[in-house]
């Protein structure tokens, strides 16, 4: 399992994306769940994945691959005119991959699950987050829904939904993310350091911040200290139950 959120604000788009993969807890392992695309001035492409590691690896090397084909005739992620065309395209790319892997073809139910959030923005058009499901279809957020999660997504989707702002800065939207994650980080275990962060800035057309959050990150243990002592301030001030 994994937990990988996009999120819209004003400024831009905001990406994180946990790293851990696990086949049963004596197997546990660290792997990179979110891909980025870029040319400089013109478009910036990100697509986190969570489900069966075999798929969502062999979604990604194909996508990437298909940019470096000149040989082939195909749009890739770097030539598409739009975000919406993009969409599709990764869409047919999941349910290219999931048909030829799984016995049972097309099977949204198979072993071979894998869900995607792709965002980014091409020159020409605002910026744009979509959510991709197995069978290769996909949705894309709105004023109502301006996020989208993949994953485990349960523990950590509560503080979203109450704090989130569109108007929030980048700093208070990392901050929001980080308290998420660690509400999903300490209640499963499939969940688990480090994570990656991206920040991209409307109409800039290139990666802004890019980081990697490891168990030593002394921001985090901060967030991740701070918060469960507010959650037990605020416990602890609520009324007793009346006897």
């Amino acid at each position: 399992m994994t937990y990988c959120v996009g999120l819209k604000i004003n400024r831009g788009l905001v990406f994180m994306s946990d790293t851990r993969t696990n086949a049963g807890m004596d197997s546990i392992s660290t792997f990179r769940k979110m891909h980025v695309w870029e040319e400089p001035g013109e478009r910036v492409i990100v697509l986190m994945s969570a489900g069966n590691l075999a798929t969502t690896q062999a979604v990604v090397s194909l996508l990437d691959e298909r940019t470096k084909a000149v040989a082939e005739r195909r749009a890739t992620l770097l030539e598409t005119p739009s975000m919406y065309q993009t969409v599709r395209l990764v869409g047919d790319t999941v349910k290219e991959v999931i048909t030829s892997s799984s016995p049972a073809g097309e099977k949204a139910d198979s072993y071979f699950n894998a869900s995607f959030i792709l965002g980014g923005q091409i020159k020409g058009s605002a910026p744009r987050l979509f959510m991709i499901y197995p069978e290769g279809n996909f949705i894309e957020s709105t004023d109502d829904t301006p996020f989208f999660q993949i994953g485990e997504t349960k523990y950590g989707k509560p503080i979203i939904i109450r704090a989130y702002e569109r108007t929030m800065s980048f700093a208070e939207t990392v901050k929001l993310l980080l308290v998420s994650f660690d509400s999903t980080l300490k209640s499963n275990l499939s969940v688990g350091l480090p994570l990656d962060l991206l920040f991209y800035e409307k109409d800039t057309f290139k990666v802004g911040l890019k980081k990697r959050i490891n168990q030593d990150d002394q921001y985090y243990r901060t967030i991740s200290d701070s918060w469960s002592n507010a959650l037990k301030t605020a416990f602890a001030s609520l009324p007793d139950f009346p006897e």
